[in-house]
């Protein structure tokens, strides 16, 4: 269990939410250290190589109080869960109070239980840090000021909204570079020598309580962006980048702990070589929503070595549900887009499902909403297919395709082929809500002189080409609008 697959494949869970319902079903409350066996079995049952378990840490009294008086966060809950009652605002996982689990999800002790049956089913444990800000009521608000980005009695009065008092400091409110600031979090001096050891020391007791952890909105701690935000109040810039100093300390004791981090503004390669494991690939996410397929295979022209410590997905906490956000089709085309490419594959708990509602994280339950059952045959095939060793830790490439004079829909396609020895695939997509068709060229020097049968794992059709016109002309594909194929290709 030290050593990661190379393209782990993870699986998000809203923890409070998610033992709620696990209350619900069972009929008696539910912490970590007491979800019956059987949840674990279904769990482990997907062959998620990780779980995360998103909002484990205490979170903050003081926090929910604010956020009960923003309007505009109460319509947000109202929308998402329409008999919202207050009790249901545990607070933002995301404003914590303490890096200690919180009571109500079974505490320390329920989270070392999880582990437990997590590791004797073969799969990871991954939790949040947020290195950017803590809650209001943070012990280190009090007892270390310092750490934080100071104010004073001007910045209290002209600029209420980005300053509060605590204990006689004046003390910035948590924000990016790009929006007004988040009314329940304080912000870390992100420069301050005393607090980076302090940091260290924080995810290094995260790091002792599971194999890898999330890094939110990684980007706001890097030199350059932390000192375009906060000028002079930061202080002289340090000689390390934070990432570098905090990751590096923290691998002295944990050197097998994996570092993914929320990374947003084209920063990936460079968290990168700051030493993380691997980086959200949001661009992807938004050719997929937005763009065109060529969009789409121009961002994956990139070097390889990068495009393998990226974290693909279609949905998470942050971003709305696939089902809402794409139709039928083109949501599968997506999910067979980012699952079948190489990094870190994302799965979203309730994605198989359809949900369609995206719950606020401050909410400890969610509205009941009738299960897609062909979207979650989809995903059973889909999951069955990636538990192939040629998707785990085979070669990729990506493959060519053309098309006629009079006819340029083959840009509407993407293909690439994954190879582990003599265990071969290739998958094409067609990105668009038209007809499309295209000749795929294949990489493999080795076509010629045989058959080939090409097993279409999610459609269960089966295609006989031969392989002399394979190597010379490709493969000829004809796409409805957001079809794919998912092709096991073995020589007869």
């Amino acid at each position: 269990m030290n050593t990661w697959p190379k393209y782990p494949l993870i699986y998000e869970i809203n923890t409070w939410v998610w033992l709620s319902e696990l209350s619900r079903i069972h009929g008696k409350p539910v912490t970590l250290a007491t979800v019956p066996d059987q949840e674990w079995d279904a769990l482990a049952a997907f062959h998620f190589d990780a779980v995360w378990f998103m909002g484990v840490w205490e979170r903050s009294p003081a926090g929910i109080a604010i956020s009960m008086r923003n309007e505009g966060l109460l319509a947000d809950f109202r929308r998402a869960l329409p008999d919202f009652a207050p009790e249901d605002n545990v607070g933002s996982p995301y404003c914590v109070r303490r890096y200690v689990v919180d009571a109500h999800l079974g505490g320390p002790e329920g989270l070392a239980a999880a582990r437990e049956k997590l590791a004797k089913r073969g799969v990871r444990l991954i939790l949040d840090f947020v290195p950017n800000h803590v809650a209001p009521d943070h012990p280190w608000v009090m007892e270390h000021p310092g750490y934080f980005i100071q104010g004073n009695s001007d910045d209290l009065a002209q600029k209420p909204g980005e300053f509060f008092e605590a204990g006689g400091k004046v003390l910035a409110l948590g924000r990016d570079p790009f929006f007004a600031p988040w009314p329940d979090v304080v912000q870390f001096n992100g420069f301050h020598p005393g607090l980076r050891q302090a940091i260290i020391e924080t995810v290094g007791s995260i790091a002792g309580q599971c194999d890898g952890m999330r890094c939110d909105m990684a980007m706001l701690l890097m030199t350059p962006i932390f000192e375009r935000t906060w000028g002079s109040r930061a202080g002289p810039r340090p000689e390390k980048e934070y990432w570098s100093e905090v990751i590096q300390g923290v691998r002295q004791r944990y050197p097998d702990v994996l570092f993914m981090a929320e990374a947003y503004w084209d920063k990936e390669w460079e968290l990168q070589q700051q030493g993380f494991d691997y980086c959200y690939d949001k661009r992807l996410y938004d050719r997929l929503e937005h763009g065109s397929a060529e969009s789409v295979r121009l961002h994956l022209c990139a070097d390889l070595p990068y495009q393998e410590k990226l974290v693909r997905f279609i949905e998470n906490h942050d971003e709305p549900r696939a089902a809402a956000t794409f139709t039928e089709q083109k949501a599968q085309a997506a999910a067979v887009t980012f699952a079948t490419l190489p990094g870190a594959r994302l799965f979203h708990e309730g994605q198989f499902e359809g949900r369609r509602v995206r719950l606020p994280v401050f909410l400890r339950r969610r509205p009941d909403e009738t299960p897609d059952q062909n979207l979650q045959q989809f995903y059973h095939s889909l999951l069955e297919t990636l538990r192939s060793k040629g998707f785990r830790d085979g070669e990729w490439r990506l493959c060519e395709r053309i098309g006629w004079p009079d006819n340029d829909s083959f840009s509407n396609v993407v293909a690439w082929c994954w190879q582990k020895e003599a265990d071969r695939h290739l998958i094409v997509i067609n990105l668009s809500a038209s007809r499309s068709q295209a000749q795929v060229r294949l990489p493999w020097g080795d076509l010629a002189g045989c058959f080939w049968r090409l097993t279409d794992l999610l459609q269960k059709t089966v295609f006989d080409r031969a392989g002399d016109e394979l190597q010379t002309s490709g493969l000829h594909v004809d796409l409805e609008p957001w079809g794919c194929h998912v092709l096991h290709c073995e020589s007869r």
